[in-house]
């Protein structure tokens, strides 16, 4: 795939690497490729960041079809740059994009477009412990045509964000609200694709649990209410007497990479995994009777994220005492020093820009 160039002339002051917070700040340039149907995805360019400009009635505005995908870049301490996983992230680019009909990408040109962006804004890249430089690509749909029918053009946009960590608690224990009433997904939706529509549905419950003072959401599934399913920007495993558990892939959930990448170490570690349906009441269960060793959250935004709390219908639960437990810390140190190069990436998992 050719890409064309053309620098900022006005490049932006950086921000402070201690301060970045997640998500408020944006690199110089971004990566914009079009498709049309009968031509296929053309047009591939890196520009300088700016405002897009569409058509008021652009369909994306109107029926929502447009996929996300994030993952991170980072510096090594011999200032090297690696992508974690960056071909597993385009995979999943193309089961959204089927989910919602839109075109498929080649997944090689998908992560060549990510490394010459990256490589346009390396200086970009935070150093400081925790940081990195977040990549998201969204795909989203263009015709001005007010009609529900697929589009027949797309953008393809990638831009660079440099981040600090996700939730303010960082490596520390996050509390979780379990949400009993309202829904995300449904067998035969959209659940396991990355499409905005999945985080429209998420932000009611979640503003709810945030005023009760819980950082996110765990979601049951939409029919029962009772299977656990995910938390609003990660999924969760379990750890219950001895053996860990995470919620199987029932189309209503993300398939998420750290998700995978947890499941493959655990398992050459030597610790049992089990993917399963759980519902909530088994896992107030097994705190009761002491089992509930530890619990936490993995994704491409926080890594891990260990759960303090639950609060399920008003009935908290503490997990682990408030701290972070022992696989979780196993599973952090071991990825985050992989992305970070200060581990030997004895999985191939990482590839060097």
């Amino acid at each position: 795939m050719n890409i064309s160039i053309t620098k900022t002339t006005n490049p932006k002051q950086k921000p402070d690497q201690n301060d970045l917070g997640f998500g408020q700040y944006f690199t110089d340039h971004m990566f914009i490729m079009d498709y049309t149907e009968g031509k296929g995805w053309h047009d591939a360019r890196i520009v300088p960041y700016a405002p897009l400009e569409l058509d008021p009635s652009a369909m994306v505005l109107h029926y929502g079809q447009a996929i996300f995908e994030g993952l991170k870049a980072y510096k090594t301490k011999k200032d090297d740059i690696l992508l974690f996983r960056p071909e597993k992230n385009m995979q999943r680019v193309n089961n959204s994009n089927e989910l919602l009909v839109i075109p498929q990408i080649d997944v090689d040109d998908g992560v060549q477009a990510i490394k010459e962006l990256v490589k346009v804004d390396a200086d970009w890249i935070p150093s400081e412990p925790g940081t990195s430089l977040y990549i998201r690509p969204f795909i989203f749909a263009t015709d001005p045509f007010l009609g529900v029918r697929p589009s027949n053009t797309y953008k393809l946009v990638i831009i660079l964000s440099p981040v600090g960590a996700y939730y303010k608690e960082g490596i520390n224990p996050v509390k979780i609200y379990v949400e009993s009433n309202y829904v995300r997904a449904v067998r035969g939706g959209l659940g396991s694709a990355k499409t905005v529509a999945n985080y429209a549905a998420s932000l009611k419950a979640q503003v709810e649990a945030k005023h009760l003072g819980y950082t996110q959401v765990l979601w049951l599934d939409g029919v029962e209410k009772k299977y656990i399913e995910e938390v609003g920007t990660m999924n969760v495993f379990f750890m219950i007497d001895g053996e860990v558990i995470t919620p199987s892939l029932e189309g209503t959930i993300l398939p998420g990479i750290t998700r995978m990448s947890t499941i493959e170490l655990l398992k050459k570690s030597g610790y049992s995994v089990t993917e399963r349906r759980i519902t909530i009441q088994e896992l107030y269960d097994a705190h009761a009777a002491g089992k509930l060793d530890e619990a936490f959250g993995t994704g491409t935004a926080a890594v891990i994220s260990p759960i303090g709390e639950f609060n399920w219908n008003g009935n908290a639960i503490i997990v682990n005492n408030g701290k972070i437990g022992e696989v979780a810390s196993k599973v952090y140190d071991t990825i985050t020093g992989i992305q970070s190069g200060n581990l030997e990436d004895t999985y191939g998992w990482t590839q060097k820009i």
